[in-house]
């Protein structure tokens, strides 16, 4: 239990000490710059630019934003966890035997690293959602803080990404026996406990790591291009398409990681915080990765 709230403080203090830094270099030096930053008049400017005229990408650029976008990203938020809270009550979650042997999974730096992505991740995803329903949210204040919060977010995210893609990038390359894993997936549609074939990591894990890693580089670089209008205007409204549509993928692959974290595997979660999983567990859903 020391252990555990050891880990948790030391993951708040660097992810906090990381904000700081960022912020530092993002944010205004004094008061009247900071009131310049979050004015109104700012964010006119700068969407004003990018949706003022209908030439060439412009129409149905701003029919995707104002029209399409929104009502996807509700979908997204709303059917993805109703189909999962189904599976739940039908289904129901997998238990594991925790009192028995452990398996090392994770060791302490993985952790950290894990800890900081997650959390500067799920910032961006909040902060994505109430900018694309800011107009719901009546806009103001709360909203160009969000937007402020999303930008230093994204730049923790970004240094956090590279050190998570070369961590675990040896053990995401697929193989023959992850296609099985993808047309039974992953076993999680029976209540029967039978292996599946799967090492360290199962496909959906790969397909998630690789969306996240990469997928958060193209994002880190369009939402660069948007944010400092780094181009021309047809440039920039194409980023936001490609932002938008990208989010919409990483959005929903990251409430699927949720769920399989919190609710589809009883104590899931905890292999993240110690850093150990139960021997059951991985013999039954990762039976073909070798430990000692």
């Amino acid at each position: 239990m020391r252990r555990l709230i050891a880990s948790g403080v030391l993951i708040m203090i660097v992810y906090a000490a990381v904000m700081v830094i960022s912020t530092a270099i993002a944010a205004p030096t004094s008061m009247d710059g900071f009131t310049q930053f979050f004015s109104p008049e700012n964010y006119g400017e700068l969407y004003g630019g990018i949706t003022g005229d209908w030439q060439k990408l412009g129409q149905p650029f701003t029919q995707l934003q104002s029209e399409l976008f929104w009502k996807i990203f509700l979908g997204v938020i709303t059917v993805i966890p109703g189909v999962f809270l189904l599976h739940f009550l039908i289904v129901g979650a997998k238990s594991f035997a925790h009192d028995g042997p452990q398996i090392l999974f994770f060791n302490f730096f993985t952790r950290i690293v894990h800890w900081i992505g997650a959390i500067s991740f799920a910032l961006l995803v909040i902060t994505g959602l109430l900018i694309i329903f800011g107009a719901i949210f009546g806009g103001g204040a709360p909203i160009r803080l969000a937007r402020h919060i999303h930008i230093i977010n994204a730049m923790v995210f970004a240094v956090i990404a590279v050190f998570m893609f070369l961590i675990w990038v040896k053990d995401m390359f697929p193989t023959f026996y992850d296609i099985k894993w993808i047309f039974i997936l992953g076993g999680y549609l029976s209540k029967k406990k039978k292996p599946v074939p799967a090492g360290k990591f199962n496909a959906g894990q790969k397909a998630w790591f690789w969306l996240a890693t990469v997928g958060g580089g193209i994002m880190a670089y369009t939402g660069y291009i948007i944010w400092g209008m780094n181009g021309d205007l047809d440039t920039v409204r194409l980023y936001t398409i490609v932002h938008n549509v990208l989010g919409m993928v990483l959005i929903s692959l990251f409430l699927t990681h949720l769920y399989m974290s919190l609710f589809a595997i009883k104590g899931s979660l905890h292999s993240m915080i110690s850093g150990y999983k139960p021997k059951e567990e991985v013999d039954i859903l990762h039976s073909r990765y070798k430990y000692e």
